[in-house]
């Protein structure tokens, strides 16, 4: 029997660093509305659900035709957000988390990681990377070696499943200069089947995730294996809206690369 996926988009207005945000027009359209559009041209996705607290944004959101779900105020993050959403949807096997803000996401980056949970039943929970070569490598490594904490790297075994995540440059490289330096960008998407998800709720926070601020830990450090998806922007950047400056940027880069999508009839 064929599984059912469901992207569910979790999205709140009361950000304290930006209220209101899914509802901030990028190049004259709310955010919400750019990544319920790039979550629907997934073909892989037999749904596709916005789960908010917030009745403004079940109001707006429903006026761009999308399907909304009420979820708790009390929820703290997203996958807390996404979880409760699950036990609203109790057909759906496997679940995509996609923020609110990530208004860069190319649909197909979630198709692939869609099309490996589907062909692969064992897979408890999965996530992309992607591979740096040439100036974005040593424009990262420059970053990194200057202290910053942005960004984060991964190490996977020969079956692609996850060793580790860190903040920090990994693997440590003892030949700075090797052409041959392999180092993965972690991108901060997830699918999860159903009982995986709503196991990671149930788990205390671990010793490295808490050292590391990096919630994915929490699995590996519980023996939940995480397929890491490699994947191709194909020359597309990556980028999502933490604060209100953060627009200028993706609007920018619209401009600049153009549209994800073509513009659909109404």
């Amino acid at each position: 029997m064929k599984e059912s996926a469901v992207i569910v988009i979790p999205a709140r207005m009361a950000s304290t660093r930006f209220p209101n945000k899914p509802l901030a027009l990028i190049s004259g359209k709310p955010m919400i509305q750019r990544v319920w559009e790039i979550a629907s041209a997934v073909t892989q996705a037999d749904q596709v659900v916005i789960a908010t607290d917030d009745p403004a944004l079940k109001t707006a959101a429903e006026s761009f035709g999308a399907t909304v779900l009420m979820t708790s105020p009390d929820c703290l993050t997203g996958t807390d957000r996404v979880a409760e959403a699950a036990q609203k949807l109790p057909k759906a096997s496997i679940f995509f988390n996609l923020q609110g803000d990530a208004v860069l996401t190319p649909p197909w980056v979630i198709a692939s990681m869609l099309d490996v949970m589907l062909k692969d039943q064992s897979i408890e929970m999965a996530t992309p990377a992607v591979r740096l070569t040439g100036r974005a490598l040593s424009d990262f490594i420059q970053s990194k070696q200057g202290g910053s904490s942005s960004g984060t790297t991964l190490t996977f075994d020969r079956k692609g499943n996850a060793m580790y995540f860190s903040k920090a440059l990994i693997p440590y490289c003892r030949d700075n200069n090797s052409p041959d330096r392999i180092v993965y960008r972690h991108i901060g998407l997830y699918a999860y089947r159903r009982e995986c998800l709503f196991r990671l709720q149930s788990l205390p926070e671990g010793v490295f995730e808490k050292s590391e601020k990096l919630e994915q830990l929490r699995a590996l450090e519980n023996g939940i294996a995480i397929r890491v998806v490699t994947v191709d922007y194909k020359g597309r950047t990556h980028g999502s809206v933490d604060r209100p400056e953060d627009i200028s940027f993706i609007e920018s880069v619209i401009e600049r690369e153009g549209e994800l999508l073509v513009a659909r009839a109404r």
